[in-house]
């Protein structure tokens, strides 16, 4: 039998040093959990039930502690995809409040490190980069001119389209020194690695803490350019642009819907607000309620609200359908799901939006935009180049 401890720790800690190359990472401000070490792997479907199963012995007792498993699933629901259970976990939840859990078999607690950094990465920096669009980009904007059609003729709503950017280099590609650059430059942003998925993104899809559920759906860009004033007539463009708040409601609209039944009270702002990114501005707004007893998981959670029309569309399946038929190659992971569950069903979940799925010396990049019945391709072309910048930025690095 699987026994969790969890310990305080006193040491101030990194935990991009404590995940390092080959390990786990969700942490948002410098609060999060880092993992290494494999104590299992699990699917989706059993994740909650073999959480629960581990004995604990806790003396923090926070949300996190105990044993957690990281999982970055697909955009298309895979009842085999899977989830891991790290054998060794450092968590701190902001407020300073810090703690170490190992998880392992027998009756004598696993040794604590004596360094809790992960092992320096041996390995070269990339020094060649090839980049290249998987769908020429004249092809995209056909493909959203063809979507703003069917969208028109009344076959869908909304549908989101990606593009899809490959990198190849000389050497395997560093996620450590991605995500590291990604924490800089994103530093208000759910910043990730969980095996070979990393990114920055935006948009927390779900959490649970006790019986506390909080999401905040983006929907609605505008590009920036670092100019303050030109910046902030964009956003206020944004704000105004009756396309991009129907855009936004549409999410609001469905995330609220969802949630209402696991709770007890829910409530959203009355206005959506702009989230001013380094190269974007979105619409957001916070929802926020109470679940009813017992409460579901937050994986649970995640997966009734996934995909939101933010990264698919509405109605949801005839929009998958549409992009199944005019993105040339899948997802996988992309516009997924990605955070972290511990045995309490406490947890949280961002979309896996501005992220790379790196194997080896490859990294598969997509940036997509919400396609209404009057967007205009070359506007929605600019917002991909946009998003994708987020990411390609931090990995081809002279």
């Amino acid at each position: 039998m699987l026994v969790a401890r969890t310990r305080r720790l006193d040491a101030d800690v990194d935990l991009l040093e404590v995940a390092g190359a080959d390990g786990w990472l969700f942490e948002r401000g410098g609060a999060g959990l880092a993992g290494r070490g494999v104590a299992a792997r699990v699917t989706v479907d059993r994740v909650d039930e073999v959480l629960a199963a581990i004995g604990v012995d806790d003396e923090v007792g926070r949300p996190g502690c105990g044993p957690i498993a990281f999982g970055a699933l697909p955009f298309h629901p895979d009842p085999g995809a899977e989830l891991v259970i790290p054998s060794l976990v450092v968590g701190t939840d902001g407020e300073g409040t810090r703690w170490i859990t190992t998880v392992g078999a027998g009756p004598e607690p696993s040794p604590i490190p004596a360094t809790l950094a992960a092992p320096a990465n041996p390995h070269p920096l990339p020094s060649h980069f090839d980049v290249r669009t998987v769908q020429d980009p004249a092809d995209w904007c056909a493909a959203v001119a063809e979507a703003t059609t069917r969208i028109r003729a009344g076959t869908l709503d909304k549908v989101v389209l990606a593009r899809e950017v490959v990198v190849t280099t000389d050497v395997a590609l560093r996620v450590d020194e991605i995500v590291a650059r990604l924490r800089v430059a994103f530093a208000g942003c759910y910043v990730f690695s969980i095996d070979g998925m990393v990114g920055a993104s935006p948009e927390l899809l779900v959490s649970r803490t006790g019986d506390l559920v909080r999401a905040q759906p983006m929907a609605g860009t505008a590009p920036r350019g670092g100019d303050p004033q030109s910046d902030a007539r964009l956003a206020a463009a944004l704000l105004a642009s009756p396309t991009y708040r129907h855009e936004h409601q549409v999410t609001i609209d469905m995330v609220h819907d969802t949630l209402l039944p696991f709770c007890s009270y829910l409530d959203d702002e009355a206005e959506p607000s702009v989230v001013a990114l380094p190269n974007v501005s979105h619409l957001a707004t916070r929802v926020e309620g109470r679940l009813s007893h017992p409460a579901a998981s937050v994986l649970e959670l995640a997966r009734a609200l996934h995909p939101t029309p933010a990264v698919c569309g509405r109605p949801r399946d005839a929009a998958r359908a549409a992009i199944d038929e005019l993105e040339p190659t899948p997802r996988d992971r992309y516009a997924g799901l990605v955070g972290w569950v511990d045995g309490h069903g406490n947890g949280t979940w961002a979309v896996g939006i501005r992220c790379a799925q790196v194997e080896g010396n490859v990294a598969r990049l997509h940036g997509g935009c919400g396609i209404v019945a009057d967007s205009d391709p070359p506007t929605e072309l600019a917002e991909s180049r946009a998003k994708l910048q987020a990411v390609l930025g931090a990995i081809v690095r002279p």
